[in-house]
């Protein structure tokens, strides 16, 4: 398994080296082809050569943070969007940082046909090399130990994936441990679906020491651990987790982000939010904006802002409903720019105000709290923390994943925050913009109040 592992690593560096070589090919081409006799100081060799380096590191790091190399992880069109994508950050950032260095601006024509070219080379190693990975690699075995809750919807998720994952069979932890470790030697790998802790530990031990990979579906109590200090007490190991507070610093650093962020944002955006004002009211004739009350920080309630995308009697009946997949409640209107998130842009007069940050987890409406709170009592920790534009949930899930998959999601942000992955996720928000599904409504059937 190990020779297996590193032979597929090294397969996927192969890969992924390719892309970049073949970009940077291309980007050698419109450098010296162009752009290099523009520029204000003669440039030299070394001079060059430190041009091709930056945008290679350019294009590593954005395509390590959007996953444009994750071939088998993640789908070919996945990886498509993700790495057109990372070069659509760099090659706008190189335009401007060559701007800089003419004082001016420059023909961008080039740099544009630069860009389509490399589009055509990702869509086609993307395609290629997702070919060549399903056809070496086969998908996992998968064994599924579970308890008594279903286990339709685990199932569902990983045979959306049936190109990595196969479930092979599925047990219930009654029949025992010796015929369940019995049973894991079998198979590539185990999930451990929402099982007793007792004999979680147990099985998951056993498959550590006979080198069989596991996925845990993670419980609250988990991901508390999981943010834990590493303590020596002499020679006793210790796990420590503090009641949760943000630092003074990290307080401050992040206020001071919002603020500025805030400021450009608004500036830049004011011609979009006074178009879709007048769309707004065009239409129909009603408010322009939409009030609600929500909660932040410790379940203080306030007014969030939001172009208003319902008919203005959406909620005449005085119940608070999400809004579900072909809602007949949206207006023309407001499915467009709910799907271009045009809606949320008032929020961030809510951010100027302190009400709300960029980064944190999305603020609820009271009633909708307390329906969770009766069958998820830890949903209460996600108001440690003030309430977000956009968050961890939000980058990583859908607006139909369930509330307790939600819950899990910005309690790993909550503890393990730092500035860095605020920055991280600002930067990752800026790619699901363009993802459609990350807006879906939820389905009729599915249950919004319970864990799932």
């Amino acid at each position: 398994m190990k020779k297996l592992e590193t032979f597929k690593r090294l397969i996927l560096l192969g890969m992924s080296s390719i892309c970049i070589a073949l970009q940077l090919l291309t980007y050698t081409a419109t450098w010296y082809g162009y752009y290099a006799d523009q520029m204000y100081l003669k440039f030299y060799f070394k001079g060059h050569l430190l041009m091709l380096f930056v945008y290679v590191m350019l294009l590593f790091f954005f395509s390590q943070m959007y996953g444009g190399m994750k071939i088998g992880y993640l789908r070919s069109g996945e990886v498509m969007f993700s790495q057109i994508f990372a070069t659509i950050c760099v090659n706008v950032i190189t335009y401007l940082q060559m701007c800089l260095m003419v004082r001016g601006f420059l023909n961008a024509f080039p740099l544009l046909q630069m860009t389509v070219a490399e589009g055509a080379i990702i869509v086609v190693w993307a395609f290629v090399s997702s070919a060549l990975y399903k056809k070496i690699f086969a998908p996992r075995n998968l064994l599924i130990i579970h308890g008594d809750r279903p286990i339709d919807y685990i199932i569902e998720k990983f045979n959306t994936r049936k190109d990595k994952y196969h479930i092979s069979a599925n047990v219930h932890v009654n029949i025992g441990l010796p015929a369940i470790c019995e049973n894991a030697r079998k198979y590539d790998a185990v999930v451990l679906w929402d099982i007793p802790t007792e004999y979680r530990n147990k099985i998951y031990k056993f498959c550590f020491s006979e080198g069989i990979r596991v996925y845990i579906m993670p419980k609250i109590s988990d991901i508390l651990v999981k943010s834990a200090d590493q303590l020596h007490l002499f020679d006793s190991p210790i796990l420590l987790t503090r009641e949760y507070v943000l630092s003074f610093e990290k307080r401050l650093m992040k206020r001071i982000i919002d603020l500025v962020c805030s400021i450009i944002l608004i500036v830049l955006s004011s011609p979009f939010m006074l178009l879709t004002a007048i769309a707004i009211k065009l239409y129909d004739g009603g408010p322009v904006l939409y009030k609600q009350i929500r909660c932040t920080r410790d379940m203080r309630e306030f007014y969030i802002l939001k172009f208003r995308s319902m008919r203005v009697d959406a909620e005449k009946d005085g119940v608070a409903r999400l809004a579900s997949k072909h809602d007949d409640r949206i207006t023309p209107i407001g499915r467009f720019i709910r799907a271009v998130r045009i809606d949320e842009l008032p929020q961030l007069f809510n951010i100027l105000k302190g009400d709300m940050t960029f980064i944190g987890p999305r603020p609820e409406r009271p009633e909708i709290i307390r329906q969770y709170l009766e069958d998820m009592p830890e949903f209460i920790y996600r108001t440690k923390v003030k309430a977000g534009l956009a968050g961890y949930a939000q980058v990583y899930g859908k607006y139909n994943t369930t509330p307790y998959d939600k819950l899990k999601l910005d309690l790993f942000y909550i503890l393990n925050y730092s500035v860095w992955l605020d920055i991280k996720l600002m930067m990752l928000t800026l790619k699901i913009l363009f993802k459609p599904e990350s807006t879906e409504g939820v389905e009729q059937s599915q249950t919004t109040a319970l864990k799932q």
